[in-house]
């Protein structure tokens, strides 16, 4: 495979000069279309407003925000002036935010006016008091001294912070020489992307990702699904995730393709955007593919132009493989795995495959990326079908997590090779299925939850002993929270407390949705807590509360 030595602000403008008057990105439902050429004029002139308000390179620039049409100009403004694009979940909450503004040191945080029942507005003047009567510039935070600026993502004024408007219009003052300096210091080995994932110890790491690292992944993905200049990318996963700032945008960037979009997912809408603009490839969790064939209007949309697209984030069931294919007419649709430490792709099905290939394994090695099963013991690699940890190494391996050596050595071994913390086997025919976790991570709709951030959180109540968090069973989600609670002798709680303890400050998602509280934990000889017990008595009191 040959790599790409591009940055993604040069393949840009190698796209505007080249098919100027192709569509890049669409927006169906206002009908807003942006060529190659007029996004990149957009892109220059927020670059430079950027640089007027003191973003340099290096410098840290967060962006919380739905698919709006601007998250995609912020993303490449931050790139052509070497600065790092900061991804945060739209479904944060206060402590989840203020933990990413003080440990990334974000130097501006641009937002939109909030999501859901979040108020964005409002949780920024709660963190950043200081804003209600800064000029804008001079922010002086106690609480975040790193932080400088914050832009609002749309043309209303809020106290302290800029509007896109503003920059643009600072932007048009700078001179155009100011922006291709700065440009010539860029190298593709640069950071330009840091997107906050946790771990074990249930503290949120921010994984750094080079252009090199997107670029190259983006086009390998492209390749997979043979996109050509032709295809229409329809992108209702969310960007602030490697799925959509990755597998999509760099994907359609590395093949001058064409990105449709909806700002948050909505079935009725995807099937009518897929319609209205001929898509020729369509992006989805298991879930979102199953909402879209059970809508009752399924059957009103023409899908014919479909022909391909990515299944990501759990395992699909074959009859959903089949029917979106043969319903949806996506004969070309591709599984792929991975994790953002990997900028994502570790593995992915390929067209040829047969669909059971694709609904029940994750494919072979991405292209220029080598993969192994390994013992997590020895380190030894594993033989066909014996279980171990699924390991990878090459241009896809992220630079580290920011401002921590030590989290990024136990990732990454002294030979390059990245452990993933999944468990998988390597068939007899080479492909790889993924079998477990040894991160007893919770994957809840394709978002990923990891127990020890929200067992953290609970241990905050005063009258929890001892907590376990664990994943169970749920025919829509794949699996839910649940919280295993011992309690300190003579205390008492309900789950409706614990919930209410968790609305509002840490993400709906991680809220448990069944708390059961228990004696004791099931353990091992040695005084491990079995976490496979919890969820099979999770499973059990789901069970018995349906009959």
């Amino acid at each position: 495979m040959q790599l790409l030595e591009n940055t993604l602000g040069e393949l840009l403008e190698k796209w505007a000069r080249e098919t100027p008057d192709q569509e890049f990105i669409v927006y169906p439902d206002r009908n807003l279309r942006f060529t190659y050429a007029s996004f990149d004029k957009r892109v220059n002139q927020l670059a430079k407003g950027l640089m007027a308000i003191g973003v340099k390179q290096g410098d840290k620039v967060g962006i919380w925000a739905t698919n709006v049409p601007d998250w995609s100009t912020f993303m490449y403004a931050a790139a052509k002036i070497g600065a790092i694009l900061v991804t945060v979940n739209t479904s944060y909450k206060l402590s989840e935010l203020e933990f990413l503004i003080r440990n990334a040191d974000l130097h501006t945080l641009c937002i939109i006016d909030g999501y859901r029942d979040s108020d964005y507005v409002n949780m920024v003047f709660e963190l950043v008091p200081e804003l209600k009567t800064s000029v804008r510039g001079e922010l002086s935070s106690e609480k975040f001294p790193m932080l400088k600026n914050v832009v609002f993502i749309g043309p209303q004024k809020h106290k302290g912070m800029y509007s896109t408007h503003e920059l643009i219009l600072l932007g048009s003052y700078l001179p155009d020489d100011e922006l291709d300096k700065a440009r010539k210091k860029i190298s593709c080995h640069d950071v330009v992307n840091m997107q906050y994932t946790s771990g074990t110890t249930g503290f949120p790491k921010g994984v750094m990702l080079s252009h090199h690292n997107i670029v190259n992944c983006g086009q390998s993905t492209g390749d997979c699904m043979h996109y050509t200049r032709n295809d229409r990318l329809l992108v209702c996963v969310p960007l602030f995730h490697c799925f959509g700032c990755v597998l999509a945008m760099c994907a359609v960037i590395t093949h001058g393709c064409t990105m449709v979009f909806v700002e948050e997912f909505d079935p009725l809408l995807v099937l009518a955007s897929v319609q209205k603009e001929k898509c020729t490839a369509l992006y989805g969790v298991p879930t979102m593919f199953i909402a879209e064939l059970n809508h009752p209007m399924f059957d009103m949309f023409d899908l014919s132009s479909l022909r391909t697209g990515i299944m990501a984030g759990s395992l699909c069931p074959i009859e959903t493989m089949n029917q979106v294919m043969n319903r949806m007419n996506c004969r070309d649709l591709i599984i792929v795995y991975g994790l953002t430490e990997s900028s994502p792709g570790m593995t992915a099905t390929r067209i040829t495959d047969s669909p059971e290939i694709r609904a029940t394994t994750v494919g072979t090695n991405y292209p220029g990326v080598e993969v192994k099963v390994v013992d997590p013991e020895t380190g030894e690699e594993c033989p066909p079908d014996v279980q171990g940890e699924i390991c990878c190494r090459g241009y896809n391996v992220m630079k580290g997590y920011y401002n921590n050596p030590e989290a990024t050595a136990k990732t990454i071994d002294k030979d390059g090779w990245l452990h993933s913390g999944d468990l998988a086997v390597k068939t007899h025919e080479g492909f790889y299925r993924i079998t477990g976790r040894i991160k007893d991570m919770i994957i809840r709709g394709g978002e990923n939850i990891y127990p020890r951030e929200i067992e953290n959180y609970l241990y905050q109540m005063p009258q929890v002993e001892m907590v376990e968090v664990a994943g169970i069973p749920d025919e829509k989600y794949g699996e839910i929270v649940g919280a295993f609670i011992k309690l300190k002798a003579g205390q008492s709680l309900t789950q409706e407390e614990v919930q209410e303890f968790c609305r509002g400050r840490i993400s709906r998602i991680k809220i448990p949705r069944h708390v059961l509280f228990v004696e004791d934990f099931p353990k091992t000889a040695s005084g491990k807590i079995q976490k496979y017990k919890l969820r099979e008595m999770g499973a059990e009191f789901v069970k018995n509360l349906c009959s």
